[in-house]
């Protein structure tokens, strides 16, 4: 079977690495990929926004399945342009993929479903939105509803910081129009964990947890960021509260986008806040994370191409998805100024020597070729340096030996990635 992964990051390197391992694969294309993804599958310079010219390639070239990475080509509707010309995607139609396109959206969708939630408002005016702030008190969450890149989301302490952001989202369109309309949550304490499930429109299966580190420093300090490293299992989801995540998070919502004519196919990702064993849904992705894509395909031990197909065709009732027990860890090597500004072009030495460290795999993010052959940095987070072990102490050490094996001057990583888990 040819197939296409659409997208670049290390999320689309580790499902090309997955792909690559089911026997159903027989020719993999990767637009546009990453040198890492290059030494998996044939690059095709089609950029993921690129919605007709990619249409057109996978008929020229009789593609039988894409796989379509990041949420904005999803949001765009290149799975339903796709569908219309008989080609299968693996990913939701633009109508059930406003789950994340629109923060609104998503919010009035677990409200009707009677998926448990923090309170919220939808606001298009930002006065009334500062009104809803003075009148809630901090901390609160100010998000843009629209897509940006998992940075639109300020978790203020303080009124000030609140109203700030608001300012920051509404007035300065420090979001461009993901801005124009924001909402506005009670914030929820706990644990944050994530949580997928695989769907084909009625049907859902548990995939697995994960738990992120989303802020850039140690410590959990510092501006959010899209994910600076994630580790699986995540302690905090036992047996039983997967169970009530599957109950009250993931099967309703699929029942209601159903009945409302949306009906979702693909990855389902639940953002949950868990405190003494009860989850409360924060937000739902419509793909996999990243970087938590890493460690789950690390663990998968059944064909994701079997899987993919099955939701395509609404046809998962039935299978069993299994994992390996050895918990796995990534940790992103980021730019130097990450979330902020930082440089392009350095080269990234030692590549070799950190993935040949058992257990490790190294995922590309933001690299590019150089014209020698050699490895450049070209984005903020640039590589997942993803180790399996015996547990999860063992993951992390891995890891960080791979990690401290790299010649990269202009690179950095958090150097708690596990703690949560590892703390006890």
């Amino acid at each position: 079977m040819k197939i296409l992964v659409v997208g670049s990051g290390g999320r689309e390197h580790a499902l090309c690495w997955a792909i690559r391992r089911s026997p159903l694969c027989s020719h993999l294309l990767a637009a546009p990929g990453n040198p890492g993804i290059g030494q998996l599958a044939e690059l095709v310079p089609i950029a993921a926004e690129e919605s007709d010219a990619l249409v057109r390639f996978a008929q020229s070239q009789h593609v039988e399945l894409v796989v379509i990475g990041p949420e904005a080509p999803l949001v765009a509707g290149l799975a339903d342009r796709l569908a219309a010309v008989g080609i299968r995607a693996f990913g939701p139609s633009a109508d059930a993929a406003l789950l994340e396109g629109s923060k609104g959206f998503m919010k009035d969708m677990v409200a009707k479903c009677g998926i448990p939630s923090a309170a919220y408002g939808r606001f298009t005016e930002a006065e009334a939105a500062k009104d809803f702030i003075r009148a809630k008190g901090a901390p609160i969450v100010v998000k843009t509803d629209g897509l940006a890149a998992g940075k639109g989301v300020v978790v203020a302490t303080s009124l000030d910081e609140a109203l700030a952001a608001v300012d920051l989202m509404m007035a300065e369109k420090a979001f461009g129009a993901a801005g124009e309309e924001i909402v506005i949550e009670e914030f929820l304490e706990g644990e944050e964990a994530s949580f997928f499930a695989i769907v084909d429109g009625q049907t859902a299966l548990p995939l697995a947890a994960a738990q992120d580190h989303k802020r850039v420093g140690d410590g959990d300090q510092g501006p959010n960021t899209g994910g600076m490293g994630a580790y699986s299992p995540a302690p905090v989801v036992t047996e039983a509260v997967a169970q009530k995540i599957m109950d009250r998070c993931i099967l309703p919502l699929v029942k209601g986008m159903a009945e409302q004519g949306r009906p979702y196919k693909g990855v389902l990702f639940a953002g949950v806040m868990i405190k003494d064993g009860e989850p409360k849904l924060l937000e739902y992705n419509v793909r996999f994370g990243d970087p938590e894509c890493q460690v789950l395909m690390a663990r998968l031990d059944s064909d994701i191409v079997e899987l993919m197909l099955a939701a395509c065709e609404t046809q998962l009732a039935g299978h069993r998805i299994a994992w390996r027990p050895q918990p796995a860890l990534v940790v992103v090597m980021a730019a130097k100024g990450y979330p902020g500004a930082y440089r392009k072009g350095s080269v990234i030495g030692g590549l070799g020597g950190a993935a040949a460290i058992e257990g490790v795999t190294i995922f590309h993010a933001g690299t590019k070729s150089g014209e020698d052959g050699r490895i450049l940095a070209n984005g903020g987070r640039v590589l997942g340096i993803t180790a399996i072990g015996s547990d999860l102490a063992q993951a992390q050490s891995r890891a960080y030996r791979a990690v401290d094996r790299l010649d990269w001057p202009d690179g950095f990583c958090r150097r708690d990635i596990g703690w949560r888990a590892l703390r006890g």
